[in-house]
């Protein structure tokens, strides 16, 4: 999906060109100076940088993530970037809601069915490798981001980093 985007002309012109100006920016700003979403901005990364994935693979990807251990857990909205260290619980549905309740700070609930697609992120951030799953809603925004890790060096966890980009590459088409 990402070279050959549906983003329209003008929007794509734009797109790029901000993306040219900080290509480790933050996408969230990236796509407020170009006036599009976040969804566009990584459906024109470089081919490998965002691997999108259908919606109907929410749950298993969740389920996965389980097992990588302590992740970080964003949040980002015009108003807070609000992050959380923690596994990610098991979830359940109940009620229009995907219920997660565990032994971890991370917890609350997800409008689930509001996901339009997965997406994962291994891009630069300022100067430094990257790696996340983005939940993005049919707006074009992320309704919450899980990072891979890093340690005390700063350097990505490499367990995490190793399980990040398994699961990747069950989605990357052939």
């Amino acid at each position: 999906m990402n070279a050959d985007s549906d983003v329209k002309p003008d929007r794509r012109e734009r797109a790029l060109a901000a993306l040219a100006e900080k290509p480790d920016g933050v996408v969230e700003a990236i796509a407020a100076k170009a006036e599009v979403t976040p969804a566009e901005i990584l459906e024109i990364l470089p081919r490998g940088a965002a691997v999108i994935v259908g919606k109907d693979h929410f749950l298993d990807i969740w389920s996965e993530m389980g097992t990588w251990g302590e992740v970080l857990f964003i949040v980002h909205t015009e108003d807070i970037v609000l992050e959380a260290e923690g596994s990610l619980p098991a979830g359940s549905e109940a009620h229009g809601w995907f219920n997660i309740h565990g032994d971890s700070p991370i917890g609350g609930h997800i409008r689930k069915d509001n996901c339009a697609s997965v997406t994962f992120v291994d891009r630069a951030f300022h100067g430094r490798r990257s790696c996340s799953v983005w939940f993005m809603n049919d707006k074009g925004s992320a309704m919450f981001k899980v990072f891979v890790r890093r340690d005390e060096n700063r350097e990505l966890i490499a367990e995490q980093l190793n399980k990040f980009e398994a699961l990747r590459d069950r989605y990357v088409p052939a």
